[in-house]
């Protein structure tokens, strides 16, 4: 591992010197470091500076400040209560140990994964601007099938970030505040950067909205163990049926594309629809029309088509 300095952050608004980078739980960071991917020359400690307290706000949503540990946050009552998708997102990802040192603001900010992302010495334009991509030619099983590029096909990590595009959470920053499906950005021909973070910006919180459908929500994650793994696919969904209708829904997807996916195609497909099977596959086809699949990666489209019917159906109470 390259020598790096270490100091514990004194303010908010302090920012970054060139070759600094943040460190809160350090759950990926220390990984990137120890495997040479992630070179940083200072590591500012930002634990004890972010907030980790869960706060109600005035129109009845919450306040999770940045440095609340996935433990935490899976295990509030009030997320499991009011938002069960979110808890049920955390606790399907990484192990007991990990969520208990992952922050809030790390976990969002998990690099995409593909293996030669993670090989210091495999060509990769994600450590390598302008090397290559050679997951297109070679071990692309687990890689996107929407939004990515003849750049970039990796995809990202985080199972709570699935969660929160579906909920419309919003990420507070030191500089602005950011809808959560706008905090990371599809690789184009610049697949170096995973969000629109600048340089020094450092997330404080996020927020969830009121929204009270969110009581009626579900995760379900595929993977190819029963724990510990990354998910090959996975589905984030809130429901509101009445008579057998669709009023409304949310619907993300993970482990489909370089960042987590809204699927507000199917989402708009949906509404005042039947809350059937039939329904739910239809809507699934139309957001994933725009697939680009690879030669071991097409089995995603039938994973994600049922699972997306398996949780919708689940939610609206239909019995099979």
């Amino acid at each position: 591992m390259k020598t790096f300095e270490y100091r514990a952050a004194t303010g908010v608004g302090d920012g970054l010197e060139p070759g600094a980078m943040f460190l809160a739980g350090g759950t990926n960071l220390v990984d990137l470091m120890k495997l040479g991917i992630a070179t940083p020359d200072v590591l500012v400690d930002v634990r004890g500076l972010v907030p980790d307290e869960i706060t109600e706000l005035p129109d009845g949503g919450l306040r999770i400040g940045a440095g609340v540990r996935n433990s935490d946050l899976a295990a509030d009552p009030r997320v499991r209560t009011r938002y069960p998708v979110l808890s049920e997102a955390l606790l399907a990802g990484a192990s007991g140990q990990l969520r208990n040192m992952a922050t809030t603001g790390g976990n969002l900010l998990q690099r995409t994964r593909c293996r030669y992302f993670m090989d210091a010495t495999k060509p990769c334009n994600k450590h390598t601007p302008g090397s290559g991509c050679p997951a297109r030619e070679g071990d692309h099983r687990n890689l996107a099938i929407l939004g990515g590029s003849d750049a970039c096909i990796a995809t990202h990590p985080s199972d709570m970030a699935v969660a929160l595009a579906a909920l419309d959470a919003v990420v507070e920053t030191s500089a602005r505040r950011i809808p959560l499906t706008g905090l990371h950005r599809l690789p184009g021909d610049a697949p170096e950067r995973d969000t629109v973070l600048d340089h020094g910006e450092l997330i404080t919180a996020v927020t969830l909205p009121a929204l009270p459908m969110a009581a009626t929500s579900g995760y379900r994650k595929a993977r190819d163990r029963a724990s510990y793994a990354f998910a090959v696919g996975s589905v984030a969904a809130a429901l509101d049926v009445e008579d057998g209708v669709v009023r409304d829904v949310r619907l993300a997807w993970g482990a489909v594309a370089p960042k987590p996916w809204r699927a507000r195609l199917a989402e708009e497909q949906l509404r005042g629809r039947p809350a059937t099977r039939e329904s739910f596959l239809a809507a699934a086809d139309i957001e994933l029309e725009d697939s680009r699949v690879l030669r071991d990666n097409a089995y995603k489209i039938g994973l994600m088509r049922n699972l997306t019917a398996w949780m919708l159906e689940k939610l609206a109470g239909v019995t099979r």
